[in-house]
């Protein structure tokens, strides 16, 4: 009686190549953990050195917006601090941040050297583009804002100034203001990513995601809205608008997937 012919699927080697025992697994998780650790603090370090010019970076916006009202606030920029330790706790946060964003690459490169043996060589391949892309996404949208958003913003409520109402800007509250919003940004512009994942999986479809459109239009404003400090329509405009202009994106990234899954199914 003949033996069954034995199926070998290519995948399956590529899983076998990565497996290892418990033990090992925890020996490599401390491993790429400690390798993180290093990055980061070596990210830290050298951030630390340079605080001052990254916090004077930031507050560029603000010195622009601040030089539209010469007569009423000033020729200079004027910062102050509550507490005699402020300054130094500014500098902390400002290179604790700078150092998140400069080691994130080699963080997220030993997360994926941690993950990367128990998928298949092809979800290797997805994983590596999506962090690329994960980045330049984020990285866009926190550009988007201190280029086109900050300044605007604070045009606006800087005009509340007068003569007899003078601002007092707070190192701290500025940084977490400046800080925020670009990280908000940085979130909104993930957006496409987010719809591929979804598409990938079979959640959405671009059928679904045009009928929603409309919807998205008045849900984009209400999240400008929310995220966004001031009730100026210019600023809720500037972050519903990219909202907008991603998800048509991010239909016609559903589209090529959805179209790509149906050629690849039998009927």
């Amino acid at each position: 009686m003949a033996e069954p012919a034995e199926t070998s699927d290519p995948r399956e080697a590529d899983l076998d190549d990565g497996r290892m025992p418990f033990v090992e697994h925890l020996r490599e998780l401390r491993l790429r953990l400690r390798n993180a650790a290093i990055f980061f603090l070596i990210g830290v370090a050298g951030s630390w050195a340079f605080a001052g010019d990254i916090y004077d970076w930031l507050r560029q916006p603000l010195e622009r917006a601040w030089a539209k009202y010469p007569d009423v606030l000033g020729p200079e920029t004027r910062m102050a601090f509550a507490s005699i330790v402020e300054p130094f706790w500014v500098d902390m946060s400002v290179a604790l941040w700078a150092g998140i964003f400069l080691s994130s690459p080699f963080i997220f490169f030993q997360l994926w050297r941690f993950v990367a043996p128990g998928l298949y060589k092809t979800e290797r391949q997805t994983g590596v583009w999506f962090s690329i892309f994960s980045a330049v996404f984020f990285v866009s949208g926190a550009a988007f804002c201190y280029y086109f958003v900050l300044e605007q913003l604070f045009t606006f409520l800087l005009g509340y100034a007068d003569k007899k109402t003078q601002p007092v800007l707070m190192l701290r509250e500025y940084f977490d203001l400046t800080r925020n919003m670009m990280l908000a940004f940085g979130a909104v512009f993930e957006l496409p990513l987010l719809i591929y994942f979804l598409a990938k999986i079979g959640l959405v479809t671009h059928r679904g995601l045009w009928r929603f459109n409309r919807w998205f239009v008045v849900i984009a404003f209400v999240i400008g809205a929310i995220l966004t400090p001031s009730p100026d329509v210019p600023t809720q405009v500037m972050m519903a608008v990219p909202m907008i202009v991603l998800y048509n994106l991010s239909i016609v990234v559903a589209w090529v997937v959805v179209r790509k899954r149906e050629k690849s199914t039998p009927a």
